[in-house]
């Protein structure tokens, strides 16, 4: 085992970790966004936004982290997706602007709430939407000659990349709602459960799709999921899925107040660890390996002591804000 490959493997460990923290701690909040319409306008909407409003700037740092991990530890593979992906990218960024603003002149301009709330909604459902799409783009290939993108403007669009989108949509609405199960009370904490086991229900039928459809994409995904000796292992993915949809369904039905959104984050979780048997060990599937888009040795050890120096710290500080802002939420805005 070479220095490079221990790098490599190093960093693709590390921007998975920065994705998976993305999606749990951006992801919430992007479902209490979608799911915003389904509450009633006053003390509902209220709490769901102040559920979020002390935190949601500082989730985003994972993103910012991911994305810049890509293009420093690999940039070939930040040089093929991303003009693969454009438009997709522009949009997502364009949502999520139109709902970081929406969470300042929500409170600030009341004549006009609805549109703001209109604005967080829009942009929420977009940057959901957007990152599923991504990540279908990304499954179902792209055309690469050389080290240069070589397919057309839409290739992301297909119906695949669609069916994924929609599922993280669902998804992100699922931890909303369970994480609005922890924060909010009355009325919107009643709500919060009955929109938790209609998207858990959603998910369920998406989760299935999708991992359906998957192995028929590419010969590499079928021959990872149900040719020996790898199906072993890949079985107890669908088993392990299964347990923790039943234990989701009786929190559920029970009320609890934290399983439902520890449940929700095993499932995401699972899911990528799902995407990691399609996909490893490529970063372009079928086209580039996580060796062969790696940055030179040296560039990847002189970023790991920095990466090793700066996570634990955001680590830190992002514990201490959910710690200072536990409990349940009231109703007035933060200003």
């Amino acid at each position: 085992m070479t220095i490079n490959f221990d790098l490599a493997t190093i960093w693709a460990f590390i921007i998975a970790f920065a994705v998976f923290m993305y999606v749990v701690m951006d992801g919430f909040d992007l479902g209490i966004g979608i799911l915003f319409p389904a509450f009633a306008r006053g003390e509902e909407r209220d709490q769901a936004m102040n559920a979020i409003a002390p935190v949601w700037d500082g989730n985003e740092t994972w993103l910012v982290l991911g994305g810049g991990g890509l293009l420093a530890a690999f940039p070939l593979a930040y040089a093929l997706i991303l003009p693969a992906t454009y438009p997709l990218i522009i949009a997502m960024l364009l949502g999520l602007v139109f709902r970081g603003v929406a969470f300042e002149f929500r409170w600030r301009d009341p004549r006009h709430q609805r549109f703001w709330d209109f604005a967080f909604t829009t942009g929420s459902f977009a940057a959901a939407m957007t990152q599923g799409m991504v990540l279908g783009a990304l499954l179902q290939g792209i055309k690469v000659h050389g080290r240069s993108y070589a397919g057309g403007w839409l290739d992301w669009l297909s119906p695949f990349s669609l069916l994924t989108g929609l599922g993280v949509v669902v998804g992100y609405a699922l931890l909303g709602a369970a994480f609005l199960v922890i924060k909010v009370e009355g009325r919107a904490e009643d709500h919060a459960y009955r929109l938790a086991k209609r998207a858990a229900w959603g998910i369920l039928a998406l989760m299935i799709a999708v991992s359906l459809a998957t192995p028929f994409l590419d010969a590499q995904y079928w021959r990872r999921w149900f040719q020996m000796p790898a199906i072993l292992f890949a079985a107890i993915v669908p088993v392990v899925a299964a347990a923790i949809f039943f234990a989701l369904f009786k929190s559920l039905a029970g009320r609890r107040r934290y399983a439902p959104f520890l449940l929700a984050l095993a499932l995401f979780a699972l899911g990528m660890a799902g995407l990691g048997i399609s996909m490893w060990p490529y970063i372009v599937p079928s086209s580039v390996t996580i060796w062969q888009a790696a940055a030179p040795e040296r560039s990847q050890l002189f970023m790991l002591v920095g990466t090793a120096i700066i996570m634990p710290i955001i680590l830190s500080y992002t514990g201490w804000a959910y710690w200072v802002f536990r409990g349940k939420v009231g109703t007035e805005g933060y200003h």
